[in-house]
């Protein structure tokens, strides 16, 4: 007989098991809630004719449920998301009809993530939406996660909206017409993970404390919108910072020097600001963590320090138009061994290519293009093929290749003279391995024969 109680056993613990596992049934009131959002994001779509069953059983892809207590009878709805993503996100489509209003999500207490993708889009029709006002939903909501993508009829502001969106461990909005300044309001967002205001219409000053107290904010991106002044040193404060993207702005004034708080940052960007002509912030090299580090189109003036060595772990470090002057220092080459992109461009750099730079491994594109390098090319063949057109050396009127490289096309570089004297050798310290004074000799001397100096 016991061999019979064995798969008895077993089916009793599956059906048990099942039991225990199965979902239970959403909420009435949510049920009701949800399909007045689906028919105001997506309206003209019979939403409760293709989906008439329960909708955290059989629900659009975007909606998702969850249950939090097995003596409650319920479930709840926790996500929903809006907006063609891709085939394996068909998430409930918008339309130019679309339009959200905030109190429709009061009956979803449980609601934790809620985006929108290309929602609200006046490519089609010239319908324009203000930016939700989500004070309806009161202090105890439950939002985690506030989600615009790609929304370029999103007008209005921000300020008195989400305020009461406490809990808010993601903001994210990209792309919209959302414009206003952000006052000491961002500052009560204590438990943002991650700050995405790119790509908008933001404009003014930022609060110098507005980040004091975001403590585990590891991702900071307010790139392309038009905030100007100084930058808020506040940043500092936010050591759990991983990015930071100030890049494309009107920021002005030092880069402050408390960023060597920041030991986790990886990705920085302060590209095309107007941060003033005080060098090469030094601070950087302070910032072990460091990745990427972009800082073109700031005048900073004056030299590349040698600071590389504490930066050796750069895949990427862009440092066009920053009206850098001296020489390219060695050490770039010597100690950046993981770097992948290197730009130097439209600077008023001089003195020969270190050869060095050639060395690097893992390198794909070299912008040394519009500088006052000169000398004869120090790079391999394999290493210039390797690279081709990513390799990027024109406007350097007084750099030149050997004769037998100049099938691999580098723009109008010229061809180095046998043996090669520098243009501007009377004038400049020349890159060749010759010198110059036999040659000077033998102008005076030629000189003085024709009767120049008589």
């Amino acid at each position: 007989m016991a061999h019979l109680r064995l798969p008895l056993l077993l089916a009793f613990f599956s059906i048990l098991a099942a039991s225990v596992l199965a979902q239970p049934p959403l909420n009435p009131a949510e049920q009701d809630a949800l399909y007045l959002i689906l028919d105001s994001v997506s309206p003209g779509t019979p939403w409760r004719r293709l989906f008439p069953d329960d909708l955290c059983s059989s629900a659009p892809h975007g909606v998702a449920c969850d249950f939090f207590d097995f003596s409650s009878a319920t479930s709840h709805v926790t996500e929903l998301s809006f907006g063609y993503v891709s085939d394996y996100t068909p998430n409930p489509p918008c339309n130019p009809n679309s339009t959200l209003r905030p109190s429709l999500l009061a009956p979803l207490p449980y609601l934790r993530k809620l985006m929108f993708y290309k929602c609200f889009s006046h490519t089609e029709t010239e319908i324009e939406t203000q930016f939700p006002d989500f004070s309806a939903l009161g202090r105890n909501s439950a939002l985690e996660e506030l989600i615009f993508i790609e929304n370029p009829a999103l007008i209005g502001s921000l300020g008195g909206k989400i305020g009461n969106l406490r809990r808010l461990r993601r903001l994210v909005l990209t792309g919209s017409g959302v414009s206003g300044g952000i006052s000491d309001w961002i500052g009560e967002f204590t438990y943002l993970e991650q700050l995405t205001l790119s790509r908008n219409g933001f404009s003014g000053e930022i609060p110098m404390n507005a980040f004091r107290n975001m403590k585990k904010l590891k991702i900071l991106d307010l790139s392309e919108n038009a905030f100007h002044g100084a930058m808020p040193e506040s940043v500092g404060s936010a050591a759990a910072l991983v990015k930071l993207d100030l890049s494309h702005n009107g920021f002005s004034g030092k880069i402050p020097k408390n960023l060597t708080c920041l030991k986790k940052v990886e990705f920085l960007d302060l590209s095309y600001n107007r941060f003033g002509s005080f060098g090469f912030p030094l601070a950087l090299a302070e910032m072990p963590s460091l990745k990427e580090v972009y800082l073109s189109g700031n005048f900073l003036g004056g030299e590349i320090p040698d600071i590389w060595e504490n930066m050796r772990g750069i895949i990427g470090i862009g440092l066009s138009s920053m009206g850098f002057v001296g020489k390219i220092p060695k050490s770039m080459g010597v100690q950046l061994k993981n770097a992948c992109y290197i730009g130097l461009d439209n600077n008023m750099l001089q003195g020969v290519v270190p050869v060095e730079l050639g060395e690097l491994q893992f390198v794909s594109e070299l912008n040394l293009e519009n500088n006052n390098l000169s000398g004869k090319l120090p790079f391999s063949a394999d290493f210039m093929s390797k690279l081709g057109g990513k390799l990027k050396l024109e406007g350097n009127f007084d750099l030149c290749i050997d004769e037998a490289l100049k099938s691999l096309h580098l723009g109008h570089l010229n061809i180095c003279r046998k043996p090669y004297v520098s243009k501007n050798a009377l004038f400049h310290e020349s890159a060749c391995p010759i010198s110059t004074l036999p040659f000077l000799a033998l102008l005076l001397g030629i000189l003085a024969q024709i009767g120049v100096f008589m």
